[in-house]
């Protein structure tokens, strides 16, 4: 197999048009060519779907080392956990950075501190502090915002929702992906909007204040750097919630296309 072996954006209708994360999987498992290999969790095959095609090319590739550990973990049991990871990672980690990059650190504080989300009973208490949390992130969003001429909305209106796509891009999309497997209740639903609200108005107060006093040419520059660090980050560790919910011992496989691909079975 060539070395320039590269993960692709979306389905692939033949091997010739690309393969994007899981239809390589299906390959390295010897499955006919799909995006939805039986060999693989749905919670996993929903995280890693969704991540590949919310990511540019270059940090798309990061996702090779994790996809032959993804292979036998169909029926390993896991699945009920690793949604629940998903969600907790949504509400204790995602939520927390955008509103921590908005200066809103004692929301931010209150959200990372919450003991572990992995039930109803958790659920039901990281919405009552998900809620706060939404209240402090759209004051801040209005406040940024101030007054604003009606001729001046749909400019801002444009930005602002530009900035909601980023911050839910930076992984949220991914996690939510996986959580609602497992976990789609109303409750559940509930937690994803509302973390994605904060998320959104979070980012998109950052976006407002990285654009004042910038021309309009640069303005759409300017609120892609201020989101940056936040974005990246984020990015890291949705590969490292990945890696937690993945097994961890190696096996060889028959079939590799690249060095990179490390393979791993579920423990016993």
């Amino acid at each position: 197999m060539s070395s320039d072996y590269r993960l692709g954006y979306g389905t692939h209708a033949t091997p010739e048009d690309g393969r994007c994360a899981m239809e390589w999987v299906s390959y390295l498992a010897g499955e006919p060519h799909s995006d939805e290999p039986a060999c693989v969790s749905r919670v996993l095959r929903a995280f890693c779907i969704t991540l590949n095609d919310s990511l540019e090319d270059a940090p798309r590739q990061r996702l090779r080392p994790y996809l032959a550990r993804t292979i036998g973990t169909a029926d390993d049991g896991l699945d009920e956990t690793r949604s629940w990871m998903a969600l907790d990672w949504l509400i204790r980690t995602y939520a927390p950075a955008w509103l921590t990059t908005a200066e809103l650190y004692g929301s931010a504080q209150d959200l990372a501190s919450l003991s572990e989300v992995r039930d109803a009973s958790t659920l039901q208490t990281a919405l009552v502090a998900l809620g706060r949390a939404r209240r402090d992130a759209h004051a801040a969003w209005s406040s940024a915002l101030g007054p604003v001429r009606a001729a001046a909305w749909t400019p801002w209106a444009a930005g602002r929702a530009a900035a909601r796509e980023a911050a839910w891009a930076s992984a949220g999309a991914a996690a939510w992906a996986a959580a609602r497997i497992g976990v789609g209740d109303i409750a559940g639903d509930r937690a994803r909007a509302i973390a994605r609200e904060i998320s959104g108005d979070a980012a998109a107060t950052v976006a407002r204040e990285a654009r004042a006093g910038v021309g309009r040419s640069a303005a759409r520059d300017a609120a892609r750097a201020a989101l940056a660090p936040t974005v990246d980050d984020l990015r890291r560790s949705a590969f490292a919630l990945l890696d937690r919910m993945l097994p961890t011992i190696p096996i060889v496989l028959p079939v590799a296309p690249d060095a990179d691909l490390v393979c791993a079975s579920p423990t016993a």
